[in-house]
């Protein structure tokens, strides 16, 4: 089965919006590698309300600049105040605007009419960088709707009753879910390390490792018995030498 990403299609002249979508839906078919969700905008106001009231971002943005209401600048600045960081398309008659756009870090700035090739080619520099950052994320059902979690920013999972606590370095999110079921989504990934049955820390994040607590990043400290601290320091310091091995550091 093919990937699905959601692309959103931003763009106030309804032709514009179905030459795009055909661009696409040929650029589909000769990839034939993902399958396309097309969300149809014809305002900033749209999308931005869709990217609230769903609680989730697309994996791509097509944004036309010159919009009646919001521009499509002004509207990618309010989608990366929100945490949005997929790959930006800029859409436009005039090159007026290029250096502001670049300023919210767009990938591309294409000058209608579109042409095909620069088109695709701007398609696959934008499907590269969506398929590298799809390997440093997962997407998880919260008490406050679908988000997408970079792995990175996760210090570490508690289980709280039928929950899940994820405590990021500024902010905590809690999805109804089974610490096993947690597990099995995050043991492929060689920076977690399981801390008995109640705790998943990400090493990355570990300062020290003391005889029954462990210290992390964001100052917090996790109490845990004995042994399972020494189980983990275990784990810690295996991952720690293959890691720093691998990054060639001397220790």
């Amino acid at each position: 089965m093919n990937e699905l990403y959601v692309i959103a299609l931003c763009e106030d002249e309804e032709k514009e919006r179905d030459r795009i979508e055909a661009l696409l839906v040929n650029y589909q078919t000769r990839s034939q590698t993902a399958e396309y969700e097309i969300l149809r905008f014809s305002n900033g106001e749209g999308l931005l309300k869709h990217i609230r009231e769903e609680v989730y971002m697309p994996d791509l943005l097509l944004l036309d600049i010159f919009m009646s209401g919001k521009s499509g600048i002004e509207t990618a600045e309010e989608i990366r105040a929100l945490g949005g960081d997929m790959p930006i398309v800029f859409l436009t008659t005039s090159t007026e605007y290029a250096l502001r756009a670049y300023g919210v870090d767009a990938i591309q700035y294409l000058v209608k009419p579109l042409e095909q090739e620069r088109f695709f080619h701007a398609m696959d520099a934008a499907m590269g960088q969506i398929c590298r950052k799809k390997d440093s994320k997962i997407v998880i059902k919260t008490v406050g709707g679908v988000r997408q979690i970079q792995l990175d920013h996760i210090v570490y999972c508690e289980s709280q009753k039928n929950y899940q606590a994820f405590h990021l370095a500024q902010v905590e999110y809690k999805a109804r879910m089974t610490g096993e079921k947690l597990w099995e989504t995050l043991e492929k990934y060689p920076q977690f390390g399981r801390c008995g049955r109640s705790y998943i820390l990400n090493m990355d994040h570990v300062v020290s490792v003391e005889r029954e607590e462990i210290v992390l990043d964001n100052g917090s400290t996790v109490y845990i018995p004995r042994n399972k601290a020494a189980e983990f320091k275990k784990r810690y310091f295996a991952y720690y030498f293959d890691h720093s091995d691998e990054e060639g550091i001397n220790i």
